[in-house]
């Protein structure tokens, strides 16, 4: 059974940083794509970076420069830390994995960036 786990999240001031992990169970981690999805108040969610089986990474013009996506396979693990925030990086930040044709979400886990 696929699970998925985010967590990190929290409250922190313009300008701070937050390291959102993304704990992935029930498949082979290492060659999965894992996606990165934020969710503001009151909007859609939107994609904001991925990173593939191979480490390569993509990312939203909003997050490139201040968002780093990266994985350790040894603790099926990916990672976003995320700097230089801006309050409307503020959001549910969601990571996402398809296997087999079928989309798993975790809970999300809630950003904060206060002016």
């Amino acid at each position: 059974q696929v699970q998925v786990v985010e967590s990190g999240g929290g409250l922190v001031q313009a300008g701070g940083s937050l390291r959102l992990s993304c704990k992935i169970s029930g498949t082979t981690f290492s060659t999965n794509v894992i996606v990165w999805y934020r969710q503001p108040p009151g909007k859609q969610r939107e994609w904001i970076a991925q990173i593939n089986g191979g480490g390569s990474t993509y990312y939203t013009d909003s997050a490139k420069g201040r968002f780093t996506s990266s994985r350790d396979n040894a603790k099926n693990t990916v990672y976003l830390q995320m700097n230089s925030l801006k309050p409307e990086d503020t959001a549910v930040y969601y990571c996402q994995v398809q296997i087999g044709g079928q989309d798993y979400w975790g809970q999300g886990t809630q950003v904060t960036v206060s002016s």
